[in-house]
C-alpha cells in the first residue's frame, strides 16, 4: 500500500502515540468501541496544507483495541490528527462522530493553538435545541490545532538529569510561567515564555529558592471561556490552565519557536538551564478533568475516542459524573486511563527531565469507576511505586469538588500533601483571632496529628499560607473582602472564608502606619513558614508585595493583574530582602529540616529535649487557656545528629496580640549565649541580621517582642 511518496505498512501496537522508528513513524492509537479508526496526516504545518485520510484496516491494522500503522518515509515534525467512526448514542455514552478530528492523547506536541476556538470543535449542533443529542455533520479538521511528531532523542541535555531534592531541604516557589516575565517592567528579551525563565534565573538563586512549581504548562486552550471583563470589554481568557486538552504537550504560546516540535525543545532548555543553576522543576498537572467540559461541551480528543472509557459517566450515560467542579471527571482507576497516566508522568521525568508533579484535586485519582473514594486505589499507589518516580517529588491536592477532603489521610504510601490546615491556622493567628496559638505550635512543629499515623515524616507536609488559589500575601493583608468583579462571574467566584485582615483600610492605603503594620504582618508570615517543621511553598511575587487588587480567583485574568510587576522589587526591596535572608537562614540550619516529628523528650547525644514550649513568663503553657504569645525552644543539636552534630538552638517567640510583651528567657546551653537573629518589629537592616552579624542578649534574659510581631534568638558558643 502507497500514500503520495510514503509507503504504508500495519505497524505495531506499541508504543502509543506517534513514534520514529526505522525508516518512518509508527502511529498507535487506543479505542475500544469506534468502529473505524482514520488517520489524517497533513501535508505541511499550513492551516490549509492538503491532507489525505488513512482509515485503518481493523483486519490488519488493529492488535486487540490498539489501532495502528507505520507510515514509511515520514519523519519528525510531520503533522496528523485523527476520527473515529462508531455510534452516537450519548444516552449509552457514545459519542463517535465521523465528521470530527481529533487529537491524539498521547501527541508530544500541538501545533496552531494560538486562535484555537472550541466553538467550531462540537461533537454537536449547538443551534439545535435537542443540545447533545442532535448529531453534528460539519467538518472541523481545519479548525483543530494539529498533533505534531516529535524526535525525542533530537536535544542536547548535556549530560542533564532531574536533580531531585529531598523534600525537607527544598523550598518551592510557585510561579506562572507566562505572568513571571509578561510584564514590561520584567526587562525580558522573550516575555512570557520558556526562555524568558531563564532569564530570571539569576533572580531565583539571589532568592535562595530550590525548586520552582509551574501552574499548568501541558497544552491547553486559553480562548476557552465565553465572558469579557465587564469592566473593560475584553474577552476573558483561561489564564491558568487547569483544562488540559494534551497531557504530553507543553503549551505551545510559553515558547518563542512555535515551528512544529519547537515548543518541546524550549521547555527541554529552560529545564536544563535551571537544573545547571541548581533549581528543580516541579509541574502542576489536572488529571482530574478535561477541557472537553461536559455533555454540551466540545468533543475534540477522549470524548471522540473512547467517551465511556475515559470517562465517570453518572447512571443516565448522557451525563457526566463532576468531581472535579469543571463539567467531567477523569476515570482514572480504569486500567486503560491508569496506564495513559503512568506513561504521562514517565514521559516527562524521562524525556522532558522534570522533578516533580503537583496533583491539582489529587482526591479525584483516588475513586474508583463508579466515583467512591477507595481505600487502596491502584491509580495513587501505582505513582507512589513506580520504579521510575520513586525519586520525583509527588505532591497531592489532598480534597476534590465532590467533597472528598483526606489531608492527613491521603492514601498511597509516600505522597505530601499541600496542607491548607497549616495555611488557614498561620492565617488565623496573625489575624490576631483568640485561641490560636495551640494550632500555631502544632503547624510549627511539623503536623504530627496529620502525618504521623501513618508513618509519614515533617516533610510530607507542604507548608504554605498563599498559592495562585486565593489572596496573594499582600492582598491577605490589605483586604477583609474579595474583589472578584472583573472575572464577570457578579463576584460570585474565589473563596469567601480567606481568614485575611486589612489591618485597618480596605485596599490601598495612604497612611504610613497601616503600612508599616502590614509589611510587619507580611515579615512575620514568611518568618513563621520559614522556621516551620515541612517543606515550605512560598507564592511567586509576594516576596516583593505582588498585589491582585483584592481578586482571589485571577484565573481569567491574563493581564497586569496577574502578571509580575517588577518595579516592587525595588518599592519593596527591604522586604525582598527580609524573605532572601529568611531563606539562607532555614536551610542553613538543619533545627528547621529535621527528618522526625519532635518527641518532647532528650536523645543520645543530649539529654536536653529537642523541644521546650512557655508562656511569656517562662513557665509551660496552658494550652486550653493560651491567649496571643508564646515561645518555643528548639533543640537544634537533636535536628539531625548524623548530619550535623553541632547544630545551633533557637528561642522563636510570637505575638499576635495588640500589645507589646516581654519574654523571659531560660538561660542558653553551656558555653553559649543568646543572640538576635530576626525581629519583625524592627526596620531594615535590623530585622533580619545575617550569620555573624547577630546581636548579643544581655544577661538577665529578658526581650520585648512588639505588638504584631515575632523574634528569633540563636544559641552561639562563646569562650568559657
Amino acid at each position: 500500500m502507497s500514500f503520495g511518496n510514503f509507503a504504508l505498512s500495519n505497524g505495531k501496537a506499541l508504543p502509543l502515540g506517534a513514534s520514529l522508528a526505522g525508516d518512518g513513524v509508527n502511529f498507535a492509537i487506543f479505542s475500544r468501541n469506534a468502529t473505524l479508526i482514520t488517520l489524517v496526516l497533513f501535508e505541511s504545518a499550513e492551516k490549509d496544507s492538503a491532507f489525505v485520510e488513512i482509515p485503518l484496516d481493523a483486519r490488519g491494522a488493529k492488535t486487540g483495541d490498539i489501532w495502528h500503522c507505520h507510515v514509511h518515509g515520514l519523519a519528525a515534525g510531520a503533522c496528523y490528527l485523527y476520527k473515529a467512526d462508531g455510534p452516537y448514542r450519548p444516552e449509552a455514552g457514545m459519542r463517535f462522530n465521523r465528521h470530527k478530528a481529533l487529537l491524539d492523547p498521547y501527541a508530544k506536541s500541538i501545533h496552531n493553538t494560538s486562535n484555537w476556538d472550541f466553538g467550531n470543535c462540537c461533537g454537536f449542533d449547538n443551534a439545535s435545541k435537542l443540545g447533545d443529542i442532535s448529531f453534528c455533520d460539519e467538518e472541523n479538521l481545519r479548525d483543530l490545532p494539529r498533533c505534531v511528531v516529535v524526535d525525542d532523542g533530537d536535544f542536547d541535555w548535556q549530560g542533564d538529569a532531574p536533580l531531585n531534592y529531598p523534600l525537607r531541604f527544598s523550598v518551592l516557589y510557585e510561579t506562572h510561567v507566562k505572568g513571571l516575565t509578561a510584564h514590561p517592567s520584567s526587562g525580558a528579551k522573550n516575555p512570557g515564555t520558556y526562555l524568558g525563565v531563564i532569564e530570571k534565573i539569576p533572580y531565583f538563586k539571589e532568592l535562595g529558592v530550590t525548586s520552582l512549581e509551574f501552574l499548568p504548562i501541558q497544552e491547553f486552550n486559553e480562548n476557552e471561556l465565553a465572558r469579557a471583563n465587564p469592566k473593560t470589554g475584553k474577552a476573558l481568557t483561561n489564564y491558568w490552565g487547569y483544562s488540559t486538552v494534551a497531557f504530553f504537550a507543553p503549551k505551545e504560546s510559553y515558547a518563542v519557536d512555535r515551528s512544529p516540535g519547537g515548543p518541546v525543545n524550549e521547555f527541554k532548555t529552560m529545564v536544563r538551564e535551571l537544573h545547571k543553576a541548581g533549581i528543580e522543576v516541579i509541574l502542576d498537572v489536572v488529571f482530574n478533568h478535561t477541557g472537553e467540559g461536559n455533555e454540551n461541551g466540545p468533543t475534540f480528543s477522549f470524548r471522540g475516542l473512547d467517551n465511556s472509557i475515559y470517562y465517570m459517566l453518572d447512571d443516565n450515560r448522557r451525563y457526566y459524573k463532576n468531581y472535579s467542579g469543571c463539567g467531567n471527571t477523569m476515570n482514572c482507576n480504569h486500567p486503560v486511563v491508569r496506564a495513559f497516566i503512568m506513561r504521562c508522568l514517565s514521559y516527562w521525568v524521562v524525556e522532558m527531565h522534570v522533578d516533580g508533579f503537583r496533583f491539582d484535586l489529587g482526591s479525584i485519582l483516588g475513586r474508583d469507576q463508579n466515583g467512591n473514594l477507595m481505600e487502596s486505589p491502584p491509580m495513587l499507589e501505582s505513582i507512589a511505586e513506580d520504579p521510575v518516580l520513586s525519586s520525583t517529588k509527588i505532591i497531592a491536592e489532598a480534597w476534590d469538588a465532590g467533597g472528598a477532603y483526606q489531608v492527613g489521610w491521603f492514601p498511597g504510601g509516600r505522597w505530601a500533601e499541600w496542607n491548607d490546615r497549616y495555611r488557614d491556622e498561620v492565617r488565623k493567628y496573625w489575624r490576631g483571632d483568640p485561641l490560636q496559638s495551640r494550632h500555631l505550635a502544632t503547624r510549627l512543629s511539623g503536623s504530627s496529628d496529620l502525618y504521623l499515623r501513618d508513618g509519614r515524616k515533617p516533610f510530607h507536609s507542604i507548608n504554605f499560607v498563599t498559592s495562585h488559589d486565593g489572596f496573594c500575601l499582600w492582598d491577605l493583608v490589605s483586604y477583609n473582602k474579595k474583589r472578584n468583579d472583573e472575572n464577570g462571574e457578579e463576584n460570585r467566584d474565589g473563596g469567601n472564608h480567606n481568614y485575611s485582615f486589612n489591618c485597618g483600610v480596605e485596599g490601598p492605603a495612604k497612611d504610613p502606619l497601616v503600612n508599616d503594620i502590614r509589611l510587619r504582618q507580611t515579615k512575620n508570615i514568611f518568618a513563621t513558614l520559614l522556621v516551620s517543621l515541612g517543606t515550605p511553598m512560598i507564592l511567586g511575587g509576594d516576596e516583593f508585595g505582588r498585589t491582585q487588587g483584592g481578586n482571589n480567583n485571577a484565573y481569567c485574568q491574563d493581564n497586569e493583574t496577574s502578571w509580575y510587576d517588577w518595579s516592587l522589587l525595588e518599592k519593596n526591596k527591604d522586604l525582598f530582602r527580609f524573605v532572601k535572608e529568611m531563606i539562607a537562614f532555614r536551610l542553613s540550619h538543619p533545627g528547621f529540616m529535621r527528618p522526625e516529628f519532635y518527641t518532647g523528650r532528650g536523645g543520645n547525644y543530649n539529654a536536653t529535649p529537642d523541644i521546650t514550649w512557655y508562656t511569656e513568663k517562662g513557665v509551660s503553657p496552658d494550652w486550653d487557656n493560651i491567649g496571643y504569645t508564646f515561645a518555643l525552644h528548639i533543640n537544634g543539636r537533636q535536628a539531625d545528629v548524623l548530619r550535623d552534630k553541632d547544630a545551633n538552638d533557637f528561642f522563636i517567640m510570637f505575638n499576635s496580640g495588640a500589645e507589646v510583651t516581654t519574654f523571659v528567657i531560660p538561660p542558653a546551653n553551656s558555653f553559649k549565649r543568646w543572640f538576635v537573629a530576626v525581629d519583625t518589629g524592627m526596620g531594615a537592616p535590623n530585622d533580619i541580621l545575617p550569620e555573624g552579624s547577630e546581636k548579643p542578649l544581655g544577661v538577665p534574659y529578658r526581650y520585648r517582642v512588639k505588638a504584631r510581631s515575632m523574634a528569633i534568638l540563636i544559641s552561639k558558643n562563646v569562650e568559657p
